[in-house]
Order: C-alpha cells, then structure tokens, then sequence
C-alpha cells in the first residue's frame, strides 16, 4: 500500500480481531525501523515502546484493559512510554555530531547545556507533558507504519496505567501514553466493523489568517 492518500483513509481503529494471526518479531522491527525516523523534539527520542507477544501478559493486560477482549484476540499488545528524563540523554544523543564534526566541542556544549537548561527550568510537568506529546506523535506513526505493512490497529486509552506499570514493572521514569497508551495490533474481523464515525468538515477545525 504505497499511495499515502489511501493509506490515511483505510487506517481504521480496528474493534475486533481475528486470534489466529500472529506477527513476528522481524515484522514488528520492520515496523519500528520505520518509527525511529519520526519527529521528537531536540532528537531526544523520548519514546518507548514495550511489544508483549507472551498470552498471559496478555491476559494480565487485558484486566487491566477492563477487560476488553480485543487486548487478548490481538496479534500484539503494544504499550508506548514517554520518558520523562529523555533529556538526561542529551549528551549521549549528541555525540555523534561532534564525532562526525558536524560541530565543535563548544557547539556540542552549548547544544547539550541548552537542551538540559531548558527542561531543567521548565519542571516535572512540562517534562511530563513533553513525554506525551512525543509519544503520542511516535504512536501515530507506528500505526500508519503498520497498516502500510497489512496490520491494523487499534490505539485504547480504557485502562488503568497504575496496573499496566505493575503488570510489566514499568518504572516511574515512564509515563505510560497510550495502552496508545495502549496499541492493539492484529488482523482486523471486517465482518464485525462498524462505519466511520462522524469526521468534522475541515472548515469546523481549521482556522487560515
């Protein structure tokens, strides 16, 4: 599926998938290759991503989905992470510039002293929120990344993050973005699919001055 039109409109959020399906580790990687190209602000990458494959994590998840059967009957259950230190990396992430010599040892530390300044003075909400915005741009390209692979998606937010944290021992570094926040992934039952819900004309939600 290579034309972007028609991927944009046959992505759907899938409500029922067919169990049989599985998705193998390479075609996830396939998919994530794709992903670690999206945007993130200052590069520092502030998402990831926990793909659970085993059933009775699964399971464990799906109690914390509230029991929603489309967390056990899909192919993998992805749940996105912001980071919420992701600045810490700053150094780390820059590096390879100053090896390459794109810039200078006093370019690399103003960059890196800039960066850390500015979440370090912005404080733990901002850095929060910056975790989900990051995340959640990173969790739409993966299910626009999965769909032009054949796989559908279905991103949740009805679940509790406190038990998803204890199911997979998930640190308090992460804020959990989406079980998208919490991201179904598997082989869409067309036969069960409801039609588009209503899709506000453009004239309704964007603004030209």
């Amino acid at each position: 599926m290579s034309d972007f039109k028609e991927l944009v409109k046959e992505r759907r959020s899938a409500g029922n998938f067919i169990p049989e399906f599985t998705v193998s580790k390479q075609e996830l990687n396939e998919i994530f290759e794709l992903v670690k190209l999206g945007p993130s602000a200052f590069n520092l990458q502030h998402t990831n991503y926990i793909t659970v494959l085993d059933k009775d994590k699964k399971e464990m998840l799906q109690v914390a989905a509230n029991g929603q059967y489309k967390v056990l009957s899909s192919s993998a259950v992805i749940i996105v992470l912001g980071d919420k230190n992701a600045f810490h990396q700053t150094a780390e992430i820059y590096e390879g510039l100053k090896l390459l010599g794109i810039v200078n040892k006093q370019e690399y530390d103003l960059m890196v002293n800039d960066t850390v300044s500015f979440y370090q003075s912005r404080g733990e909400e901002f850095q929060r929120d910056e975790a989900i915005r990051n995340g959640s741009l990173s969790s739409m390209l993966f299910m626009m990344a999965a769909k032009e692979k054949g796989w559908d998606t279905c991103p949740m937010i009805g679940f509790d993050p406190i038990k998803v944290k204890e199911v997979l021992n998930i640190s308090e570094q992460y804020e959990v973005v989406m079980m998208i926040t919490l991201i179904t992934l598997g082989k869409e039952k067309v036969e069960s699919r409801k039609p588009r819900g209503y899709r506000k004309p453009v004239n309704e939600f964007v603004t030209y001055i």
